[in-house]
């Protein structure tokens, strides 16, 4: 099993679900980046999904356009990915999700970028922009290394897509709560419940939902009917406003969201 499966199964079998923590890699600086990454895991977060800055992130909102723009700005290279996941994982034990745009990966090499991810300690990639029947040259590449391939599914996703999804995720399939771009809203789709049952029904052991989570009440409500609850923008938001500090302490608000009765 999957390092990032087994963290969500273990928060499952304690009656709870997973929080899953987005940052981009890179922002403000590459440091800090990182500090902000571990300060995560020890305010409750227990997988970490870094996201790989992207000149034309598409589905990102405004949170997150903004920080990666930063992050490149500032100089970031595709290869200070794994320069952060090596140094994240040197400190914490939560396994570590790459997220990136597929165009980055075919540039770097799919092979290539496996092998590094691996050296570095990674778990495996989340590919919002790949879809599971164009994924021939990642999934080879990833049952070569073992690592993780999470696809995503949303609302108006058919049955047989769904399926496809499923049988070709490894660590969780995530559930996209809503149609449109990232970003904190004042309240989780009821879509998001309606997806995760059909992704049941196709076969999911794992699954998280993202897009729109920002309090620990969205949290705890997203971990009553899914496995975990992911959360991006309201953590980029608060490493903008309070720094590493500020992002440790809307985690540790965050998990509260987590906890058991």
């Amino acid at each position: 099993m999957s390092a990032v499966e087994t963290a969500i199964l273990k928060r499952k079998t304690e009656g709870s679900g997973a929080l899953v923590g987005y940052l981009p890699v890179g922002f403000p600086d590459l440091q800090t980046s990182i500090d902000a990454a571990v300060a995560l895991v020890e305010n409750g977060v227990d997988v970490l999904e870094l996201g790989v800055p992207y000149s034309d992130p598409v589905m990102d909102g405004p949170a997150i356009q903004k920080a990666t723009q930063v992050a490149l700005a500032n100089g970031f290279k595709l290869g200070h990915t794994f320069d952060a996941v090596a140094a994240i994982t040197a400190q914490v034990n939560a396994p570590v999700l790459v997220m990136t745009y597929w165009n980055p990966v075919l540039q770097y090499g799919v092979e290539r970028f496996a092998d590094d991810l691996v050296a570095a300690g990674g778990a495996g990639l989340i590919t919002p922009d790949l879809v599971a029947d164009e994924a021939g040259l990642w999934i080879a590449a990833s049952d070569r290394t073992n690592l993780d391939r999470v696809f995503l599914a949303a609302p108006s996703s058919s049955d047989a897509r769904l399926r496809q999804s499923v049988e070709m995720s490894r660590g969780f399939v995530y559930a996209v709560s809503t149609m449109g771009i990232t970003g904190a809203r004042a309240g989780v789709d009821d879509a998001a419940r309606g997806l995760v049952a059909r992704l049941r029904t196709a076969g999911a052991t794992s699954t998280c939902v993202g897009i729109g989570i920002s309090t620990a009440d969205q949290v705890r409500e997203v971990i009553s009917y899914a496995d975990g609850a992911i959360v991006g923008s309201a953590l980029v938001s608060a490493l903008a406003d309070g720094g590493v500090g500020g992002v440790a302490r809307t985690a540790a608000a965050l998990a509260v969201g987590t906890r058991l009765a």
